[in-house]
């Protein structure tokens, strides 16, 4: 028998590359992957409403944002045995929690519209005078 103490797993370094962290940071920095997170956060969707919320997302996109979500446990996807089947979407429990933090970058943006569309003006201005 060992006299080593087990030692608790070290958390993830979100600093190194290749690890998890930096394909979650990859999935929902994405713009499709916010827009649904913050979509679903209202409650559960079909796909066909989640495609109507999300403006301008392809079919394709969605469906492969979606199944990323799905396969990181952010989203559950829920078939119903109808005819013809029905397909829900919804946050798991890690989805709702990543939910306040999209939230926040979704009103963030929102309040700071008006400085960044300013700022892109003035930079933009400078940038064609050099």
């Amino acid at each position: 028998m060992s006299d080593q103490v087990a030692q608790p797993p070290t958390p993830p370094d979100v600093m190194r590359a290749n690890t998890v962290a930096r394909e979650m940071f990859d999935r929902i920095a994405d713009k499709w992957a916010l827009l649904v997170v913050n979509a679903l956060g209202g409650g559960t969707l079909r796909f066909s409403e989640l495609h109507a919320r999300v403006e301008g997302v392809s079919h394709k996109m969605l469906t492969q944002t979606l199944r990323g979500l799905e396969r990181d446990g952010v989203v559950e996807r829920r078939v119903h045995p109808t005819s013809p089947p029905r397909v829900d979407y919804t946050l798991t429990a890690a989805g709702s929690a990543l939910l306040a933090t999209v939230a926040g970058i979704c009103d963030w943006t929102r309040d700071h519209i008006a400085h960044i569309e300013s700022s892109r003006a003035c930079y933009d201005a400078r940038s064609a005078q050099r």
